[in-house]
């Protein structure tokens, strides 16, 4: 293969601060809006399995799609990468990663840039819809594709069929209608407008999900008001998920539980209610994992109208840390954050 060279290369250490998939993802997605090109060094060189796994090279897979990119490096295990987009193209998409890997992952690699596309879009993703370390469909479709459309675009989510670990299947289904980003302020949650819990299983005992319920619902302190569903499905193997939702009037925020083989369904439902107690020990309207995916997004808000804009959140994880230098080195707005309250944070994102 034909070495890539340009001296207009973005160099990028895929080691830095969280060291994962993320900057790989945020990195993709900043090239193809940006335009800019790329070289990704030490990709996940400090993880057990370093380099390049099936998940990222379906990203890769995506955004080179997208971005009719150039493209160097884009094997399984691969610790570099050189990523050179030619544009960004609509059109209809489809990928199969060939595993449980995060399907919502790759849909959020790509999403940022068919937002800026010159005509709508549709992509098709199998593999894994809901996984550990990785945001449900649910988690995409009830968190944070709403404030996705506070923004201006509009996209429609669709689960096709559920995938669990180990043996994936899933895929999720997204309609994309570009439109220009507004920015806004988030600094509060509003008034609490409901708040339940759905257990899922796949081709295990229904009994499991109703366990999960008692548990939270025992742990939460829930009243009648709650809102609970046991929900039973087919896939290709064996699944359990249970998922906590609090809406308020300006965010929704969600805590998710996934089964394991030798953990108690209450164990499952207990640390995911240890999760959402967290959340509701704040007031702030973010939590850590929506935080770290709004930050791209009202970033490029910031970048593209020139206005600055704050959101608070709770504290700072490494990711969120990790995504703002990403973000500052592609587009050259400033972000600052300070503690206001013991479990609150206030962001503020500023065109350079």
């Amino acid at each position: 293969m034909t070495e890539i060279e340009s001296p207009e290369l973005l160099e990028i250490d895929g080691s830095f601060g969280e060291g994962g998939g993320q900057i790989i993802r945020s990195s993709l997605a900043l090239s193809l809006v940006t335009g800019r090109p790329i070289r990704i060094s030490r990709i996940r060189a400090g993880r057990k399995k370093a380099g390049l796994l099936k998940q990222h090279l379906t990203a890769v897979s995506a955004a080179t799609a997208v971005g009719q990119a150039a493209v160097e490096g884009a094997v399984l295990g691969a610790k570099e990468l050189t990523f050179i987009p030619s544009g960004i193209f609509a059109g209809h998409y489809r990928w199969d990663i060939g595993s449980a890997g995060s399907t919502t992952l790759v849909a959020q690699t790509i999403l940022p840039a068919l937002l800026h596309a010159e005509g709508s879009s549709q992509i098709r993703i199998s593999g894994g819809t809901h996984n550990s370390l990785a945001p449900p469909f649910d988690f995409l479709a009830s968190c944070y594709l709403p404030l996705l459309h506070r923004l201006g675009p509009t996209v429609e989510a669709t689960l096709d069929k559920y995938g669990f670990f180990p043996a994936g299947g899933g895929q999720l289904t997204l309609s994309v209608q570009p439109a220009p980003l507004r920015g806004f302020d988030l600094m509060e949650r509003g008034k609490l407008l409901s708040f339940g819990a759905e257990a899922v299983v796949a081709n295990l005992p229904l009994g499991i999900a109703h366990r999960e319920l008692d548990t939270i619902r025992r742990k939460l302190e829930w009243d009648k008001h709650a809102e609970l569903k046991a929900t039973e499905v087919k896939g290709p193997g064996p699944g359990n998920a249970v998922m906590i939702r609090y809406q308020y009037e300006h965010v929704t925020e969600m805590a998710t539980g996934f089964g394991q083989q030798g953990v108690s369904a209450e164990r499952v439902a207990a640390d995911a209610a240890r999760e959402l107690k967290t959340y509701l020990g704040s007031d702030a309207p973010l939590g850590e994992h929506l935080t770290d995916q709004w930050l791209l997004l009202i970033a490029l808000a910031v970048w593209q109208t020139g206005k600055t804009h704050q959101f608070t959140c709770v504290p700072l994880s490494e990711h969120s840390t990790t995504h703002i230098a990403i973000i500052q080195q592609f587009l050259g707005i400033q972000v600052s954050y300070k503690v206001i309250e013991p479990h609150k944070v206030e962001v503020t994102l500023r065109p350079d």
